[in-house]
């Protein structure tokens, strides 16, 4: 199993000392500048998990994820034919969709609490089933990602 530790820019490491701000040049562990952080989107506030999709192609996510009523925000590449990386969001929840190898991993399970599954389930055509703390239904993307969508129940 993989274990991933988050740190807040500008907040303490391990030793107390303060973490380098998003002003500061970030660089992977083998000294390499890595990418600049994308810059704050007008009315964007405060922290957030985004979480990462690979996708093989941005443009048939994007559509795909539409039917769950996704927006594309912006998206990337870092010259004409190479990987795209994209941001969709539906309301506050924000994903990123890339089409860089390594970014993700295949037949990730992300969950989405939504406010009527039951509209998912038409868009769809699947069944809503019952659990104890959700009605949900079981979708999976062009690229085998897997979307477990409820509504909380009670």
């Amino acid at each position: 199993m993989d274990t991933y530790l988050l740190r807040v820019a500008g907040g303490p490491g391990d030793d107390g000392t303060r973490l380098p701000g998003p002003a500061s040049s970030a660089r992977s562990s083998a000294g390499q500048r890595s990418a600049p952080e994308p810059a704050r989107r007008a009315g964007e506030t405060g922290e957030a998990a985004i979480p990462v999709l690979r996708v093989a192609d941005a443009a048939t996510a994007v559509s795909w994820y539409g039917r769950l009523g996704f927006v594309k925000q912006w998206g990337h590449r870092f010259e004409p034919g190479s990987p795209a990386f994209v941001e969709i969001a539906r309301g506050p929840v924000k994903l990123f969709l890339s089409e860089h190898a390594g970014d993700a991993r295949p037949d990730t399970l992300l969950y989405l609490r939504v406010r009527d599954v039951d509209a998912v389930a038409g868009e769809f055509g699947v069944p809503v089933t019952t659990a104890p703390w959700a009605r949900e239904v079981e979708l999976r993307d062009p690229d085998g990602n897997r979307l477990r969508v409820g509504t909380p129940v009670g």
